[in-house]
């Protein structure tokens, strides 16, 4: 289930050339405190076009529109990523994009979409913001969902199948989950091309959708979201991506709001990276979760994006 290698090279060759081919950066385990005594390999798709592993996905659906979808637009709901993956990879194309964001979500997005040139609607929360988005869509445009739809699990295919290109000696890949997007592509490229690698999940233990989901054998939608990673704060699993997620993906681990902090502050101590809390999650999980598991495996962790204000940052890691 899930992209074939066949259709995750063509969408390669369509990102090349518009996608940067992120590093990936070997860490040396003299000095890391509390990494796991492992070979550790991280990849910085936090340097990717607008911020994060979402514009690939976003490049990808809006690629595929036809001309009156086009020209009547798109429309998205995020308080994250996906609101400037959408609004970059609308600009690219020519197509209007309009994001709508809850109130409370960081400026530096709220800026940057709108930067960018999408419309900005701002809503009082998240549930007000997919009601925007639904509005919308009913009306003509689009709707650009942030993880459910098959274009956002081929873009993060193409992450996973350029992670093993880079570091084929990789025997294990720790993967942060919101809804599913990220790793349910990474898994299935992973999978495909190294068949025995383990594959792991993280999330925030007040944002377990996925584990929940899999645990119960079905999508599962939670009563509360309570995480300050608000990347990885999908209220709910959905059938797609958590069916190419269940086919693929060895176990899923839960970590605190606090190890994201402290594994926030080590990426900015230790390689003078401002990284959101979903972009420190793999790092928190290894140190945690993980540790003494991952003893003498070459594993692989995903720096997964930036869109962070120094002011939220100062305020998270204080």
């Amino acid at each position: 289930m899930g992209p074939t290698l066949t259709e995750i090279s063509a969408a390669a060759d369509l990102l090349r050339g518009v996608m940067v081919h992120t590093p990936i950066l070997r860490l040396n385990t003299a000095g890391w405190d509390r990494l796991p005594a492992a070979d550790v390999t991280i990849k910085l798709e936090l340097f990717q076009q607008a911020g994060s592993f979402k514009a690939r996905g976003a490049f990808l659906g809006i690629a595929g529109l036809t001309d009156g979808q086009r020209a009547a637009g798109v429309i998205a709901a995020s308080g994250g990523n996906h609101a400037m993956a959408v609004a970059w990879a609308a600009a690219e194309a020519g197509v209007q994009a309009t994001i709508a964001m809850p109130k409370a979500t960081d400026p530096l997005r709220i800026d940057g979409t709108r930067a960018l040139g999408a419309e900005v609607v701002l809503a009082d929360d998240m549930p007000a913001a997919f009601a925007v988005m639904e509005k919308g869509a009913d009306a003509g445009k689009t709707l650009m969902h942030p993880f459910e739809a098959a274009h956002m699990t081929l873009g993060a295919a193409t992450l996973g199948a350029e992670y093993v290109a880079q570091a084929p000696d990789l025997d294990t890949f720790v993967i942060p989950v919101g809804g599913g997007g990220m790793i349910s592509g990474m898994a299935s490229a992973i999978r495909q091309l190294r068949k025995d690698a383990l594959i792991i999940g993280v999330e925030p233990v007040g944002a377990d959708s996925m584990s929940r989901s899999l645990a119960a054998g079905a999508p599962v939608t939670l009563e509360r979201i309570d995480t300050i990673a608000d990347s990885l704060g999908a209220p709910k699993a959905l059938p797609y991506s958590f069916g190419v997620t269940a086919a693929n993906v060895d176990r899923m681990v839960q970590i605190s709001d606090d190890a994201m902090r402290k594994a926030m502050r080590i990426l900015f101590t230790k390689l003078s990276l401002v990284a959101e809390p979903a972009c420190a999650a793999s790092l928190a999980a290894i140190m945690g979760p993980l540790r003494d598991d991952l003893r003498g495996r070459k594993v692989g962790i995903i720096a997964c994006g930036s869109n962070i204000s120094l002011a939220r940052f100062q305020e998270l890691t204080g």
